[in-house]
């Protein structure tokens, strides 16, 4: 007999309703790996899973699979040799549209009770997950513990309450009178159907392949609509796990385990694009590079297209308290998981004549020394600092600092490789601090990874005219400011809302820039370049399904 996972998960998502729109703190997913709220032997278990799953097949079976596919490779060091079930493309799309005649019909209850379900289930197995994207994405594991597991099971969640809300503004049955005079009234009963667009496709990222797939996916999945989830070659096992969850819950709630189909394939080969393209494919989410997300926009006609890429997100300093309060800050931000966020800052602006504090003024080179000392404090340790960098997800991003090196600018502070006491051939660098003028144009584009541009600017009244023209053109998710001046605070705040992008005051404590919190922070706002949608709000869900009506004569 199906199981009912609505009524099941009910109380859930009406706390989710109620913290999408207070918007303060509110999580159901326990950020700390305690054993006392996943068991005492979670942890082990999760470590256990993880190795299983290496130097074999991944366990789950998918109709049609042609082949095997898997060339994982840790940044810390260790060859997965995972195999994957590899079905071509157009089948795929076959089955998942074969799967959408009877999900479709279950209607909204079903389809969110079913995403309830997989959340929660996903919960419990946050070790997995969390080994999984440790040593895929390359970010340490309590990162990948929380950012792998509850931050992103919260934004999925999050989705999930907004498609609720969205899909019960919409009554399933009403009666319509139309008063005539001295006539009879004209009356009619209409029913409404939410009806999903079709087939979606998530394709995941190598850096966050849960807590950026997951929205879109479950975002999709509670609006009717099958997914096929198509992972990044480097990162396939989180998804894969994530997948295999999904089909279990499917088939325990009666329905097609189709309705999500895991998309794996080897680096290089054209399934993105081929899926992509497919006239059946109505809705597409994809985090990555500018270029891929353009492509898609453009090519990708048939499809409601949801993006985030590149951006260059920005740092004023104009005048501050502490000096040694907003370095450490910065310095956290620098080194967290070594660059590798969508939220990580790049360009720090700095008036050429310096900054006024609480103990007098600093010089520019006073406040990039600050700067660069904080750094270096946070990595002297290396066996602490490794559990901040993480490790390089990409050889391309190591030759990256490289590159960035050689544009011969002063270096305030030098990318050190890392030693990790655990993994002696995990890729880890130390953050790069470079010195630029306002007028470089190296500093008009992302350079993704641990490296950051101390900009010299003429004035503060620059810094803010450049943040905005750089947001405008170049996309951004973020922009910090520091500032003691109330009237230059409501100019950052006035040019940040201009230029569409979330803006952070003064950060000096235990909030970072690169951290934002589901049902309360809105993260990107589809205003600029780096990204069409928000995650999350009403517009994030709601095109995703339509209402069909039928209306008779009573």
């Amino acid at each position: 007999m199906a199981t009912d996972f609505f009524n099941a998960n009910e109380a859930i998502l009406t706390q989710a309703l109620s913290a999408i729109a207070e918007r303060g703190f509110w999580t159901p997913h326990p950020e700390m790996p305690s054993p006392r709220v996943y068991g005492e032997q979670a942890a082990e278990q999760g470590v256990a899973s993880f190795q299983s799953y290496q130097s074999s097949d991944f366990p789950l079976s998918l109709d049609g699979a042609q082949s095997k596919v898997g060339e994982e490779v840790s940044p810390f060091g260790l060859k997965l040799k995972i195999r994957y079930p590899s079905v071509p493309a157009a089948a795929l799309v076959e089955q998942s549209g074969f799967a959408l005649e009877s999900w479709r019909e279950a209607g909204p209850k079903a389809w969110v009770g079913v995403c309830l379900e997989i959340i929660k289930r996903l919960n419990q197995r946050s070790f997995d997950v969390a080994n999984a994207v440790q040593h895929t994405s390359g970010q340490a594991f309590m990162m990948a513990f929380q950012a792998g597991g509850p931050h992103a099971q919260d934004r999925g969640l999050e989705a999930v309450a907004y498609a609720w809300q969205e899909m019960s503004r919409v009554p399933g049955l009403t009666e319509w009178v139309k008063p005539q005079g001295k006539h009879d009234p004209v009356s009619m009963r209409k029913k409404f159907t939410i009806v999903p667009r079709g087939v979606a496709l998530v394709v995941g990222c190598s850096t966050f392949p849960t807590w950026n797939s997951y929205p879109g996916l479950f975002a999709s999945l509670a609006t009717g609509n099958t997914v096929i989830v198509k992972p990044h070659p480097a990162a396939i096992l989180p998804l894969a796990i994530t997948v295999k969850i999904a089909r279990e819950v499917l088939a325990e709630a009666g329905f097609n385990p189709n309705v999500v189909l895991l998309a794996a394939h080897d680096a290089d080969d054209d399934t993105a694009q081929t899926l992509a393209l497919n006239p059946e494919v109505k809705i597409i989410d994809y985090t990555g590079s500018s270029e891929n997300g353009n492509w898609l926009e453009a090519n990708a006609r048939q499809a409601q297209v949801y993006t985030e890429k590149a951006g260059v997100n920005q740092v004023i300093i104009d005048s501050v308290e502490d000096i040694g309060l907003v370095a450490r800050n910065l310095a956290f931000s620098f080194a967290l998981y070594s660059g590798q966020m969508c939220t990580a800052p790049q360009n720090i602006y700095i008036p050429k004549d310096g900054i006024s504090t609480a103990e007098g003024p600093l010089s520019f080179d006073e406040v990039a020394q600050a700067l660069a000392d904080a750094v270096q404090k946070l990595i002297s340790n290396h066996e602490r600092a490794v559990e901040i960098t993480g490790a390089i997800q990409n050889v391309a991003t190591e030759a990256r600092i490289d590159e960035a090196k050689a544009l011969g600018l002063k270096v305030w502070a030098d990318s050190e490789s890392l030693m990790h006491p655990q993994f002696e051939h995990a890729r880890i660098r130390s953050p790069l601090l470079l010195e630029a003028t306002a007028d470089n144009p190296a500093i008009m584009r992302e350079w993704f990874g641990p490296i950051f541009f101390l900009v010299k600017t003429d004035s503060t009244q620059q810094s803010i005219a450049l943040a905005g023209k750089t947001v405008k053109e170049q996309g951004a998710l973020t922009l910090s400011a520091y500032t003691t001046n109330d009237d230059i605070a409501k100019q950052v705040q006035r040019m940040a809302e201009r230029a569409g992008v979330s803006l952070s005051l003064n950060l000096t404590g235990a909030v970072f820039i690169n951290q934002t919190a589901a049902f309360s922070d809105y993260h990107g706002t589809g205003a600029n370049p780096a990204a069409n949608a928000a995650l999350s709000d009403a517009a994030y869900v709601a095109n995703r399904f339509r209402v069909v009506q039928t209306r008779w004569h009573v």
